[in-house]
């Protein structure tokens, strides 16, 4: 199985990021650009909390706000939990079901931010780990043949 380190570099760790002075609509703006449904914000080069879809719908669209006039430090979630690099997939499926996150930022020990990891990416690395143990079985059954 392979590592978050792993995955990342394989995925590519572009970590996408505003400021928690950016506008709402521009951060919506690059969600959709990028395809992704959450961004890290960033501050002078430090994690202050992460902005994702269901914050905007949750807090500017019911709300009757503006996403033009709202700043993301407004919605943002700031307490980010997160995982190491050397976590397991199965650790992270765990904490996005608990805790009911889409998205978690992978950071090191050094406190650097190696990238973001979503439940797509969790799910599509655990039916890949199924389908190999479903090789290898049918391998064994078979008797290598």
């Amino acid at each position: 199985m392979i590592s978050l380190k792993q995955f990342l570099e394989h995925k590519g760790g572009e970590i996408w990021s505003v400021t928690s002075a950016s506008t709402v609509h521009s951060a919506l703006q690059k969600m959709a650009e990028k395809n992704i449904g959450a961004l890290l914000v960033i501050d002078d080069g430090k994690l202050v909390g992460i902005l994702s879809e269901r914050d905007y719908a949750r807090k500017v669209a019911l709300m009757g706000k503006v996403s033009k006039d709202t700043a993301v430090r407004e919605i943002m979630t700031e307490r980010v939990l997160y995982v190491r690099p050397d976590e397991s997939i199965e650790d992270c499926m765990a904490l996005m079901t608990e805790k009911h996150f889409r998205h978690l930022p992978v950071i090191d020990g050094k406190g650097k931010i190696l990238g973001m990891i979503s439940i797509g990416d969790v799910v599509r690395i655990v039916i890949s780990k199924q389908k190999f143990i479903i090789a290898q079985l049918e391998n064994y059954i078979s008797g290598g043949r």
